[in-house]
């Protein structure tokens, strides 16, 4: 079955979109790309998605008219990737622009715009969208949903495997071992903190915008980081929660990183650069130590994933933290790292459609097993 998956990740690039081909048990499918492509936002779109997440005030009006723009913009995006419309679903998670995590008695919440049936009518296909508020009535954090599926896509090894995220935030999926005593045991996900949000509007703010993210982690390689404060930072309450959890832009946005800057005082932009990314793979590193102290799992492979994977400082601060893990990019074991996550939604759209639900305990901590997205036929 052909499934189209269109995802546009806290980032705010752009969307990638992705044609899947799935076949066999949905638990353990054979699937494969058949085309793929990334469209990304106009920069004044992307401005005031990124504006609006960090608490800019719009009116009904200027609401509508950016769902409707976000949806014509991913329906360009369907017919670019899939110009005959062979998909028999589209797939599409939307733009994300507030994300609530779950607070001892506070429900999550996490809004993603998007007009399902307006999208379904503009390509005359199904669409599946919304996957996120099924999980949050249920008592999840509605994220991270890639964690849901990527066993099924990735397999499992004869150890612990984990899959890593780098988008504006990141994510770990902890995947069980195929043989021995813990091969029962369940797949485990959550956010861990801050990955490009904070090291992208740092350099933003830095170039006057010339620049939109450190091209390879260049400049942060010229940098020297402030280990000191990097310590204190990893102190933060947020970093010692136990899975599940999750966060976005609204706790690690602009307010934290001028928080974060005045902690550092008068600094090159290099040296903040590398500061901000030695503290993203320290996170990465403190929370596989964690995972070792509370849970016995020492982790033998790491897959890196997302924009922060073509990061070549922050990959190779990963290496030199989290040590005794071969960390290697998702492109190695033939699944693109850029369209990892809009494979993921053609997954859960595809299951969606067969009726397949998934038990998310472990990872987002909703109470049920969910029937995630939304169905809207054109």
């Amino acid at each position: 079955m052909r499934v189209l998956g269109l995802m546009s990740g806290t980032s705010a690039d752009g969307i990638d979109a992705v044609l899947v081909d799935f076949k066999g048990d949905p638990s353990k499918p054979k699937w494969k790309i058949l085309n793929a492509g990334s469209y990304k936002y106009p920069s004044s779109t992307r401005e005031k998605i990124i504006q609006v997440g960090q608490g800019l005030k719009i009116n009904s009006k200027d609401w509508l008219e950016l769902a409707e723009e976000i949806t014509e913009l991913n329906a360009f995006a369907a017919r670019a990737c899939d110009p005959n419309s062979t998909a028999e679903v589209v797939g599409c998670h939307g733009q994300t622009l507030f994300h609530r995590s779950v607070k001892k008695s506070k429900r999550g919440g996490s809004l993603q715009i998007l007009l399902g049936p307006l999208l379904a009518n503009i390509l005359n296909q199904i669409v599946i969208y919304d996957f996120r508020s099924k999980d949050i009535a249920s008592g999840g954090h509605g994220a991270p949903l890639v964690a849901l599926v990527d066993e099924a896509l990735i397999g499992r090894l004869y150890g612990w495997r984990g899959v890593l995220n780098l988008g504006g935030i990141a994510n770990l999926t902890i995947i069980p071992p195929k043989t021995g005593i813990e091969k029962t045991s369940e797949c485990l996900g959550w956010d861990c903190g801050p990955a490009n949000s904070l090291i992208d509007l740092a350099i933003q703010e830095c170039t006057n915008s010339s620049l939109k993210f450190d091209e390879n982690g260049s400049l942060a390689s010229l940098g020297i980081p402030k280990l000191e404060n990097i310590e204190k930072w990893l102190m933060d309450p947020f970093f010692h929660l136990e899975p599940p959890r999750s966060t976005g832009r609204e706790q690690f946005g602009s307010q934290y990183l001028q928080e974060r800057k005045k902690e550092l005082g008068d600094i090159s932009k290099e040296d903040l650069l590398s500061t901000l990314t030695t503290f993203t793979a320290s996170i990465i590193s403190q929370d596989l130590d964690n995972l070792f102290r509370l849970k016995n799992i020492r982790l033998i492979e790491l897959l890196v994933a997302g924009g922060g994977s073509g990061n070549l400082f922050l990959m190779s601060q990963i290496q030199k933290l989290c040590c005794g893990v071969h960390v290697r990019q998702i492109n190695e074991i033939g699944i693109p790292s850029q369209f990892r996550e809009a494979l993921v939604f053609a997954t859960l759209s595809w299951w969606n459609f067969l009726g397949k639900k998934v038990n998310p305990e472990y990872i987002t901590g909703a109470n049920k097993s969910i029937l995630y997205g939304v169905r809207v036929d054109p």
